[in-house]
């Protein structure tokens, strides 16, 4: 993560408080942001098998993400075109070769065209070509699905190299990784009592990690400073072999990593909602689904190397404690964050310390998505 400021006061200024919890602006938020910027949508290999799918938020909209029969992935808005029946209420599932949607039983294939209409396809003037389900943009990047529900989206290297993105972190040392060969051990889902971007800034600093994480500060004593890692990443303690509740190694480092890479911690944030946490043995991906102006779901997905997971003495926990341990530590301070926001001591806002001064970028950019002039 970057720490540049382009200001030289000793404080800046954060959103005022109603930002973190007026539904007009959370309604204007995923309009402008999550309705038009690429966001995660998990890992590819999780949808393993043709019919394999799953289920997401974005914005106001249920997508389903599918593998094909070809082996591709396809997205799709959920709603059936005969009268709007959400057709997976499910999150995940297999599709035995079809969507069918439960209602009136009106067919899709998993390319999402009508293949079935009881009463109707066949009817004298109706052109099924016309009634498939309606596509939503999909792109793989290193083996992690983005999706987007613009009619025309630029495409998503453009997002990610977008400077004003990259601000927030190089994704320059994620190819070392391959995170696209990688497959998920362990999820853990939080369902946050706090605004979006309550939960993403205290993401993007440390100057809370000293007296919130010392098992973190343990592992990373830099962070007890307050300063955030640059964009090569930040050394572990002396004597810490891995990123494990333990700080000792359980498992080869990944394959392809340089020397260094082995007894460091980076991160790459992609705005607008996903932290990709980068290890010696595993990464973590810790993506957000804004539920409402005081909600958000956080899920937490643990990849390791397919031949680690596949020895008889694979564990992931001792890498799953930690990262879950500052997790829930994070929620706790993120709920009582909110619990200020609609107070008049914050009508105004707050300010963030010279340590925090980078998180004012992420202020201007999601007050340029909206459209709005806050000081």
């Amino acid at each position: 993560m970057s720490t540049a400021t382009h200001a030289k006061s000793p404080f800046l200024s954060t959103f005022p408080g109603r930002y973190y919890y007026d539904p007009a602006i959370f309604a204007r938020e995923q309009e402008r942001i999550f309705s038009r910027m690429w966001v995660y949508g998990g890992v590819a290999n999780s949808l393993a098998k043709p019919g394999d799918y799953r289920t997401l938020k974005i914005a106001n909209e249920s997508v389903i993400v599918v593998r094909t029969k070809q082996g591709d992935l396809r997205a799709f808005l959920n709603v059936c075109r005969h009268r709007g029946s959400r057709l997976c209420p499910e999150t995940s599932g297999h599709l035995n070769g079809s969507i069918q949607c439960r209602y009136h039983a009106w067919t899709y294939g998993l390319d999402g065209k009508l293949i079935g209409a009881p009463g109707v396809l066949n009817h004298e003037g109706f052109e099924r070509d016309l009634y498939g389900l309606h596509p939503v943009a999909l792109e793989v990047w290193h083996g992690l699905i983005w999706l987007n529900l613009s009619d025309n989206p630029p495409s998503l290297a453009a997002q990610l190299d977008d400077p004003a993105v990259r601000d927030f972190g190089s994704n320059g040392p994620i190819e070392r990784y391959g995170i696209a060969d990688l497959k998920v051990a362990k999820t853990i889902t939080y369902d946050v009592q706090a605004n979006w971007k309550l939960v993403m800034e205290n993401t993007l600093e440390c100057y809370h990690c000293g007296p919130m994480h010392p098992e973190l500060c343990a592992l990373l004593p830099q962070y007890r400073t307050g300063v955030i890692d640059g964009n090569e990443g930040t050394d572990f303690a002396e004597g810490v072999e891995a990123f494990t509740i333990t700080g000792k190694a359980s498992r080869p480092p990944l394959p392809g990593l340089l020397p260094d890479d082995t007894h460091r911690y980076a991160g790459f944030f992609g705005l607008p909602s996903i932290f990709v946490n980068l290890l010696s043995d595993h990464v973590a991906i810790d993506w957000l689904e804004p539920l409402g102006p005081t909600q958000t779901r956080v899920t937490s997905e643990w990849l390791f190397d397919p031949d680690a997971m596949a020895r008889l003495d694979f564990d992931p926990m001792d890498a799953v404690e930690i990262l879950d341990l500052v997790n829930r530590q994070d929620w706790v301070v993120c709920e009582l964050a909110q619990q200020g926001m609609d107070s008049k001591a914050y009508a105004e806002g707050g300010n963030y310390a010279p340590l925090e001064h980078h998180i004012r970028d992420f202020v201007d950019y999601v007050l340029a998505r909206l459209g709005d002039d806050v000081e």
